[in-house]
């Protein structure tokens, strides 16, 4: 068996959640061994943790994709989210005012190695 390590990352862009509640379970993830953050992914109740479940499996297929690597081998080196472009709204208000809405997105960034 030879011993070098393998890395690979996944990429997903303009989620429509803030970069700071992505950031909350990316923080939990970070350091930890692909089969475990899937399974303390599937628990946690935020929503971005469908969306994170999505990156982290994209991100091991591409480390996967020609090496016949196991899920115990591969450790998460780097998780984290970044500031998107805001999408602008504007709510009606009394007396023919309106109330500026900000949608933030982010984009949340996976990287993988082997072991």
């Amino acid at each position: 068996m030879n011993n070098t390590k393998v890395q690979s990352q996944a990429i997903t862009k303009y989620i429509r959640t803030s970069q700071h509640k992505s950031r909350r379970v990316l923080q939990q993830i970070q350091g930890k061994r692909y089969s475990e953050a899937r399974l303390m992914l599937e628990f946690m109740p935020y929503k971005a943790c469908k969306i994170i479940i999505k990156t982290l499996d994209s991100a091991f297929h591409n480390i996967n994709q020609d090496k016949n690597i196991t899920k115990q081998q591969v450790k998460i080196i780097e998780a984290y989210a970044n500031k998107g472009p805001v999408l602008k709204r504007f709510q009606p208000r009394a007396q023919g005012r309106a109330f500026p809405i900000r949608k933030p997105t982010c984009h949340i960034i996976i990287k993988l190695e082997s072991q």
